[in-house]
């Protein structure tokens, strides 16, 4: 892991676990003390630190954006290397930078494809519409929930309303629903080199993930009358505290709920993206009536479909695999990588197995007397030139190819090497024999002949 995931992942693991079991009552797949005895096993890494894992495999991580600590990892086995993105992002926001990776020689690229048909338009256009929105909300009296991830959109959403507020000299307050939301704004705070240029110069005058117009959230504040703007966890309304307060604020008019970011199919969020529905039916008993404003806008961290073709293009794998997306989005994506690249693309569905040819070059070492042999052979044959091509083929000035005799000795769990007649056998152990032909006599001859059509003829 990076090393903020190594420091965020502890609260994410809890997060999940106290949802699954506590608020949907779900057997408990792990406890707190799995996810500590977790930890204790994580290796932290730097970006572009190499890793040796282990005799074979090689991994290095790459700056991905999307959240604070993401990394896309290249990862070398042999002659076999890959690049598995994760979530990244091909464009830098409020409070991170963009994915960068070196230029990498790979056989396989596996990318995320989760807007694998969806090219965004200009942000600052986005960033004004929805602070149009929420300003025109506010001013009516209305209450503005924003379900968001509580690792990323909201520290880039709080960043542009806290700017705003500023600008606008606004008193309405802003709140973060209590709890995860304000833990992962301390880790942004603490690891500001992880974040975008911009929040890197203005750190020394101003830590900008203190907040001047944002506060705590309290669940007594639901009912308060007059306008503000809520930050509330999840981000696809799935349940938890934003479904609480959606439940509450949908009825009336004059609220809005903006959807910053992608809903998965079934949760109310989707239904709200959809269409604007007039009730939504959460169990036999409970209905939600929805009379409030629906305003969706675009602030995902997931790049859009012209980041995945611009960074596939950038590394040109052999071969690409799309993962982390909507079948009918990665078929179309798969046909512009194919016709567009050249590349071969595949979208396995889950379970189901793709086999990726690679070129395998076997690295042999020559031991110091064979290296030595070879150049002292081909300096006789050739004064002029010398010319060592692979380690047991000789080519002289004049077009002759000489050979250099040597052993290929492949020994398992060990490098192979080209190694002289001698050293093989101090190596087993062994004394040299020799074969000797001896030249016949012409009267030797005749009789070998002889004895031959004697043969022939008894036969």
């Amino acid at each position: 892991m990076t090393y903020p995931t190594k420091a965020l992942a502890p609260l994410m693991l809890e997060d999940y676990r106290k949802v699954m079991v506590d608020h949907r009552g779900e057997e408990e797949q792990y406890s707190y003390e799995d996810i500590q005895n977790c930890m204790k096993k994580v290796i932290p890494l730097d970006l572009k630190q190499t890793i040796q894992v282990d005799r074979d495999l090689v991994i290095r991580a790459y700056y991905a954006g999307h959240v604070l600590g993401a990394a896309m990892i290249y990862a070398k086995v042999g002659d076999a290397a890959m690049v598995y993105t994760g979530d990244y992002n091909m464009t830098p926001d409020r409070h991170l930078g963009a994915a960068q990776i070196d230029h990498l020689k790979l056989d396989l690229l596996i990318t995320e494809s989760t807007y694998a048909k969806t090219v965004r338009d200009s942000k600052h256009a986005r960033e004004r519409e929805f602070l149009k929105a929420v300003h025109k909300c506010v001013s009516g009296g209305g209450k503005v929930l924003i379900p968001a991830f509580a690792l990323g959109r909201a520290q880039e959403l709080c960043i542009l309303l806290d700017d705003y507020w500023e600008r606008m000299n606004l008193k309405i307050p802003i709140y973060f629903s209590a709890g995860l939301t304000i833990q992962a704004n301390m880790y942004y705070k603490m690891l500001i080199g992880w974040t975008s240029q911009k929040i890197k110069d203005s750190y020394t005058v101003h830590n900008p993930f203190d907040f001047k117009h944002v506060c705590d959230f309290q669940r007594s504040f639901i009912n308060d009358p007059g306008p503000c703007v809520l930050f509330a966890t999840p981000g696809m309304i799935s349940g938890g505290f934003s479904l609480e307060v959606f439940k509450r604020w949908a009825p009336s008019e004059k609220n809005l709920v903006t959807l910053p970011g992608y809903c998965v199919a079934g949760t109310i969020g989707h239904k709200l993206m959809s269409g604007k529905p007039t009730r939504i039916d959460l169990d036999k008993e409970t209905h939600i009536d929805v009379r409030c404003q629906i305003h969706q806008l675009s602030f995902s961290p997931h790049t859009d479909s012209k980041g995945i073709m611009d960074l596939t293009e950038f590394l040109s794998p052999s071969h690409v695999i799309l993962v982390h997306g909507e079948k009918p989005q990665m078929s179309f994506l798969k046909e512009r990588i194919e016709s567009e690249l050249g590349m071969p693309c595949y979208y396995p569905a889950n379970n189901e197995t793709v086999s990726i040819p690679t070129t395998k070059n076997l690295k042999i070492s020559a031991t110091e007397k064979f290296i030595t042999s070879c150049s002292t052979a081909q300096a006789r044959d050739s004064p002029q030139k010398s010319n060592l091509i692979c380690g047991n083929h000789l080519s002289g000035a004049n077009g002759d190819e000489k050979l250099a005799e040597g052993i290929l000795l492949m020994e398992k769990s060990k490098d192979a090497k080209i190694l002289c007649e001698d050293e093989l056998l101090q190596l087993l152990g062994a004394e040299g024999h020799s074969v000797q032909f001896e030249p016949l006599l012409r009267s030797r001859i005749g009789e070998a002949e002889t004895d031959i059509v004697d043969n022939l003829a008894s036969e």
